[in-house]
């Protein structure tokens, strides 16, 4: 193997949505640091089988004023 071509592969903290936490290996951020998860198993509607609107920032909200007036007939 070649030197100094992989990346840092380090210990992370995760959190997940439900505060749950567990120490993994990553190249994620520094060492120490801790990745807070938006989505995950527990609530994406791929493994929990109900579909739900997940709105991180805003985007929903921005999205909806940006194209509310589309299929709208002007008299």
């Amino acid at each position: 193997m070649k030197t100094d071509i992989h990346p840092d592969y380090h210990e992370i903290t995760v959190i997940m949505t439900d505060g749950t936490q567990f120490t993994t290996r990553s190249c994620y951020g520094k060492p120490g640091d801790t990745l807070r998860l938006d989505i995950d198993p527990k609530s994406h509607p791929a493994w929990t089988g109900q579909q739900r609107m997940i709105d991180t920032g805003g985007q929903v909200a921005k999205f909806n004023k940006k194209f509310a007036g589309i299929g709208m007939r002007k008299k």
